[in-house]
């Protein structure tokens, strides 16, 4: 009985001691595993797959440092030059300019621009820096360049509407209404356009076309208009007249429809007068040719005292 006890006492004791061993060992290998191992086991993809996935990673690394390796040492602007060079050769080179849509400007400095280009390969011209070179041109509003193969250039051009001649340091030259420099003309071959005169007049035209939107009876007299003082303008009309104009958009404006209105009431254009000057609300200016009897006033200016005087 007293064995028997012992060999359960004993079995007991090593079943406990062998229990804790086991339990330690569990511990310490759970203590031994990294957090990298026990995301990989969470993660819903077999070890084959992620070693295939490593290897690719691996691969493409490599991959851009040779392709970073191949651009800094300049093989693919190499390879570019090589395939426009053989397009070149195969006839796929600009030879031929179709320009489209010049009715006034000279052709030649579209030729120039677009036959002048270093690399004329089709497959490798810079259409931007074309059309931006085209863009310089005075008379070109806009282009559009595209290629024709094998061997042709299409332009597109819009070209400006020259509106009026400017006058300034004894050259005259067109302009557009917002007084961009088309191309000189000379006095013998001036065209059917009214003449602005002064230092920045150009730059006026747009002003001074909606000025004379507000009298559209005398826009067709018009015959020119100087820039005074850059502030203000005197019109002169093809029956000789000038016509002294307040500064300020608003007050030119209402002078000049107070005076197309005596002028459609009375008649004063025509009439041999030297100058109107209206730059004074107050009073109507007339000066008539030296020698003459200064008339009496229109009915429409009667308020105003009329009197002769010069610019100031």
């Amino acid at each position: 009985m007293a064995e028997a006890r012992i060999r359960r006492g004993g079995t007991a004791r090593l079943s406990s001691a062998k229990g804790r061993a086991t339990k330690g060992g569990r511990g310490r290998a759970l203590k031994r595993q990294s957090w990298v191992d026990q995301v990989i086991e969470h993660l819903p993809v077999s070890e084959a797959t992620l070693q295939r996935m490593a290897s690719w990673a691996i691969v493409a690394i490599i991959g851009g440092v040779v392709i970073g390796i191949a651009i800094f040492a300049g093989v693919p602007g190499m390879m570019r030059a090589q395939a426009a060079d053989l397009a070149a050769r195969a006839g796929f080179e600009v030879d031929k300019v179709e320009v489209r849509g010049v009715e006034r400007m000279d052709e030649l400095p579209v030729y120039n621009i677009a036959l002048g280009q270093v690399d004329r390969s089709m497959l490798s011209l810079d259409l931007p820096k074309v059309r931006e070179e085209m863009l310089k041109l005075g008379w070109v509003k806009d282009a559009r360049i595209s290629r024709r193969l094998p061997d042709t250039l299409v332009v597109d051009i819009v070209e400006r509407e020259p509106v009026a001649v400017w006058q300034h340091e004894g050259q005259l030259h067109l302009i557009d209404v917002n007084g961009v420099v088309l191309q000189a003309v000379s006095a013998s071959a001036m065209p059917d356009l009214p003449l602005v005169v002064g230092p920045n007049a150009n730059r006026q035209t747009a002003g001074l076309n909606k000025l004379m939107e507000n009298a559209p009876a005398l826009k067709p007299m018009l015959a020119g208009a100087t820039w005074v003082g850059n502030r203000r303008w005197d019109l002169r009309f093809q029956s000789g007249e000038t016509l002294s104009l307040p500064e300020g958009e608003k007050s030119s404006a209402s002078a000049l429809v107070n005076f197309a209105r005596m002028d459609g009431v009375n008649r004063l254009l025509g009439r041999g007068i030297v100058k109107f000057d209206m730059r004074d609300p107050d009073r109507f200016v007339l000066r008539l040719p030296q020698g003459q009897v200064q008339e009496k006033p229109t009915d429409a200016s009667a308020d105003k005292a009329p009197s002769q005087g010069e610019e100031g």
